[in-house]
């Protein structure tokens, strides 16, 4: 269950503290799904940041199956980061020299106890469950924007993350591709059993989800 619980941020101006985010609470049961969506400078980044232990509040707090990532000491944050969260950004961000499988395998390679088998096997079982199994040993560079997107998704899932967070994950699409994705996405992110948390401006995307909150100058309220 993710947690979020009175949370403010601020930043430190040569004119004053700015607050950016204020008094902001959600909470979100493993395999719920809310969509958060406001104009831009309202908040939504920085409470990305902060849902997915990048950056921490003011005051109030987060946790995530009871734990607070922003007690943790460095190594055990980046742990943190990297077993419980899952990413996806709207501009896909896979390495253009690696193949299809590399990236996707991309998170596991600095868990000094992977099972490298296990999670080869994963990868192939997650890009097959997004329709790239012909795509494997493809370059970024060769896949249309769809297809790169398909392939972030796998990425974000292959460590099984506890939370999926997605910024404008169709930002960057046609409407009819970002469609199909959107649609894959919530299948994905129930047949995982995680919380997922979509940041867009996108309201079809939004509608594809039960939850949806508004954001503006950074007061977070029920849509």
């Amino acid at each position: 269950m993710l947690v979020l619980t009175d949370v403010t941020k601020r930043y430190d101006t040569p004119r004053g503290p700015v607050e950016v985010l204020s008094h902001a609470s959600l909470t979100l049961a493993s395999g719920e799904a809310a969509a958060i969506m406001g104009p831009s400078g309202s908040g939504k980044s920085t409470l990305l940041y902060i849902l997915g232990a990048l950056e921490p509040p003011t005051s109030g707090s987060i946790t995530l199956d009871g734990q607070n990532p922003f007690e943790l000491d460095e190594p055990q944050l980046a742990r943190f980061r990297n077993r419980s969260v899952g990413f996806v950004f709207q501009d896909h961000l896979l390495l253009p020299q690696c193949s299809v499988l590399e990236n996707v395998l991309t998170p596991t390679l600095v868990d000094r106890e992977r099972d490298a088998a296990a999670d080869r096997h994963r990868a192939v079982d997650l890009l097959a469950s997004v329709g790239l199994s012909h795509r494997l040993e493809h370059r970024p560079g060769e896949l249309s924007g769809g297809e790169r997107q398909r392939a972030a998704l796998a990425r974000a899932l292959i460590r099984k993350p506890r939370l999926l967070l997605c910024d404008e994950p169709t930002g960057n699409l046609d409407r009819s591709t970002a469609a199909d994705v959107a649609a894959l996405l919530v299948d994905l992110h129930r047949r995982e059993d995680v919380v997922l948390i979509v940041v867009t401006h996108s309201a079809p995307l939004a509608e594809c989800l039960p939850t949806r909150y508004d954001i503006r100058d950074g007061r977070l309220t029920p849509a």
